[in-house]
């Protein structure tokens, strides 16, 4: 294969990673900067100027990972549930910006690569990333290549509606499944559970005030030891791992990889009552090979890697 470089961007709702990477998945320069979530215009100018910051001689491609359903065909995010941007053409304005091929992925697809190229998925050709941060994010590689659907539009996981008149979704839907098994959930059980004595210990994080319970808090408290912050973590593992024996039962994958900043703090406090749920509601477990849950390896900079690594060997063959 050839030497080459290539520039990838993971665009989040909070922040933007700017990396150049080599074609092994070497990470050789970094950026990091807020996104303007609620102006699109200045997001995109803060991508093309963070990526501006990293591009050499060298670089022969930019790849992006975006926050939303992208239309791969022509690089535009046509709709991101939990932020503001609607039909926003990436591809094309860092095209005529960087002078360089560009191109344009989903977040949690570009992460899934990096995680199947050089991460804990190495050496499998059938793979699910599930992404548990606010919400849930997914991404599958079968038979060694990203699957991405007729439209792009593939592995939007978390939006299958698994409890009808359940909370309400940015996507416009009820009952999703990252309303139930991702940070959302944790913050809203952690809320309720500070209202009761038994939540006193979140409380007491928080000084008092029940409306500054997040995840973050509630993993904090879970971590040093408190019953209830851990049942709250065990009560979210379990509903993801429902979540991921439905997707054991549709995909069949080698390997689930699990990632994403409720994984980072939770971790086991999570994935073990995770792992355990989807035994018990996988179709036939005691006839079907095991399928490992694992954690992923590259936290948060697995986007950029692997949106570098899909643009070196989708657009820069030469």
């Amino acid at each position: 294969m050839t030497a080459g470089e290539a520039v990838g961007l993971d665009v989040g709702g909070t922040k933007i990673n700017a990396f150049r990477v080599a074609r092994d998945g070497t990470v050789l320069d970094r950026r990091t900067g807020p996104t303007p979530a609620d102006d699109t215009e200045a997001t995109l100018a803060s991508m093309i100027e963070l990526a501006s910051q990293v591009v050499t001689d060298d670089v022969l491609a930019v790849g992006v990972g975006a926050a939303g359903m992208v239309d791969a065909d022509d690089g535009v995010l046509r709709f991101a549930p939990n932020l503001a941007w609607r039909e926003l053409p990436i591809r094309t304005r860092m095209r005529e910006a960087l002078r360089l091929p560009v191109l344009v992925d989903n977040d949690a697809n570009v992460a899934a690569y990096a995680e199947y190229r050089f991460g804990a998925g190495r050496g499998y050709r059938h793979l699910l990333l599930v992404t548990v941060g606010t919400g849930i994010g997914g991404g599958i590689v079968s038979d060694g290549r990203l699957f991405r659907g007729a439209h792009g539009f593939a592995a939007e996981i978390g939006h299958i509606i698994v409890e009808p008149d359940g909370p309400p979704c940015g996507c416009g839907n009820h009952g999703c499944w990252e309303q139930v098994a991702a940070g959302q959930a944790i913050a809203r059980l952690g809320r309720d559970a500070a209202a009761t004595p038994e939540g006193a210990a979140i409380l007491g994080l928080v000084d008092g005030d029940r409306e500054r319970v997040t995840g973050a808090v509630v993993t904090r408290a879970a971590t040093g030891g408190d019953p209830a912050a851990t049942a709250i973590l065990g009560e979210v593992g379990r509903r993801l791992g429902e979540g991921i024996a439905g997707l054991l039962n549709v995909l069949d994958p080698q390997l689930v990889v699990v990632g994403g900043g409720a994984i980072q703090g939770g971790g086991e406090l999570i994935l073990g009552p995770a792992r355990a749920a989807c035994e018990r509601s996988v179709e036939a477990p005691d006839h079907r090979p095991n399928v490992p849950i694992v954690p992923a390896e590259f936290g948060n900079d697995a986007g950029a890697i692997g949106a570098a690594t899909l643009a070196l060997e989708e657009l820069a063959r030469t």
